[in-house]
C-alpha cells in the first residue's frame, strides 16, 4: 500500500495513472474485477470503491452492464463569441456558401459534419428568459431549441426565444435549419444592433445530461445572449449549453 493511501485510493491512483499516461485509452474497458482482485489482493467490495473514485472525477464512465470504460475524450470545438454572430458571418449564411445557420458553416468549414434536431413551440419562457425579453408575467415567447450535433456525437444544447408577436409568421416558426442573408431577424425587419452576453457555470440538469449524454462529473458552461435592436429593444435571447470537456470559449476585447 503506497504511504498514507487507504486501499481504494491506491487502486484509483494506479488506475489514474495508467489513464493519464496512455496506457488505457479512452473507451478502453478497466480489467475485471476478479482481475484487479487478484492484482491488489483487495475485496470486491474495495476494488469497487476505488474504481468509484475515478468515476466520481469523471475519468471512468460505466457501460451496459456492469462495465467500467475509460471516459474518451471529445475534440474540442473553439468557439470565437466575438465574430459569430457578425454580420458579416450572417451575409454569408445562404444556401450554396455555408452549411445552413451559422454554427452549422463553422463546423463545415473545420472539415466536420454538422447536424441539428430542432423543434419550435409555442412557450412561457423561463424566468431568466423572459426577464432578458423583458416580456410582461404572462408574455409568451417563441422557442426554437436544437440538440446540435459533430460527426453524431451530441455535442450542445441551443435554445433561442423571440417574443411571439415579432417572429409569428416568419420562417422562424419553422422546425428545420433557416437561413438568409443578413440573418434571418434582419430578413423581417428586426436588426440586432448589439448583444448582451452572460455566461454562468454549473453542473447539468438531469434532462440536459441525458440530451448530451453526459458522464458523471461534467461542468457545462450556460451562455445567455440577448440581442438588441438600436432602440434597446430586446428581439432574441439565446441559451446555449457546452459541456466543459468539448468546447473553449473565445473572445476578442478591444482596450479602447
Amino acid at each position: 500500500m503506497r504511504r498514507g493511501m487507504t486501499k481504494a485510493q491506491e487502486i484509483a491512483y494506479d488506475l489514474r495513472e495508467q489513464i493519464q499516461s496512455g496506457r488505457l485509452v479512452g473507451g478502453e474497458a478497466l480489467p475485471s474485477e476478479s482481475k484487479m482482485m487478484s492484482q491488489y489482493g483487495y475485496s470486491r467490495e474495495t476494488i469497487r470503491a476505488g474504481v468509484r473514485l475515478l468515476i466520481e472525477e469523471g475519468l471512468v464512465v460505466t457501460g451496459q452492464g456492469q462495465g467500467k470504460y475509460v471516459r474518451e475524450d471529445y475534440p474540442p470545438v473553439v468557439w470565437n463569441w466575438t465574430t459569430l454572430e457578425s454580420r458579416s458571418r450572417h451575409a454569408t449564411a445562404v444556401e450554396g456558401r455555408t452549411a445552413g445557420d451559422q454554427w452549422a458553416s463553422v463546423i463545415a468549414e473545420n472539415g466536420n459534419a454538422p447536424r441539428q434536431d430542432i423543434t419550435v413551440s409555442i412557450v412561457e419562457p423561463p424566468t431568466h428568459v423572459r426577464e432578458c425579453l423583458e416580456l410582461p408575467p404572462d408574455g409568451l415567447a417563441v422557442a426554437r431549441k436544437r440538440v446540435r450535433y459533430i460527426d453524431n456525437r451530441p455535442y450542445a444544447l441551443a435554445d433561442s426565444y423571440f417574443p411571439q408577436e415579432l417572429v409569428t409568421g416568419t420562417p422562424l416558426m419553422e422546425p428545420r435549419d433557416v437561413s438568409a442573408p443578413g440573418g434571418i431577424l434582419a430578413s423581417v425587419g428586426l436588426v440586432q444592433a448589439k448583444y448582451r452576453d452572460e455566461i454562468s457555470v454549473r453542473m447539468p440538469t438531469r434532462q440536459e445530461a441525458e440530451l448530451l449524454a453526459l458522464p458523471a462529473a461534467t461542468p457545462i458552461a450556460e451562455h445567455t445572449r440577448t440581442g438588441y435592436d438600436a432602440d434597446g429593444r430586446p428581439l432574441r435571447c439565446m441559451v446555449t449549453i457546452l459541456p466543459g470537456d468539448r468546447h473553449k470559449i473565445l473572445y476578442e476585447v478591444s482596450t479602447d
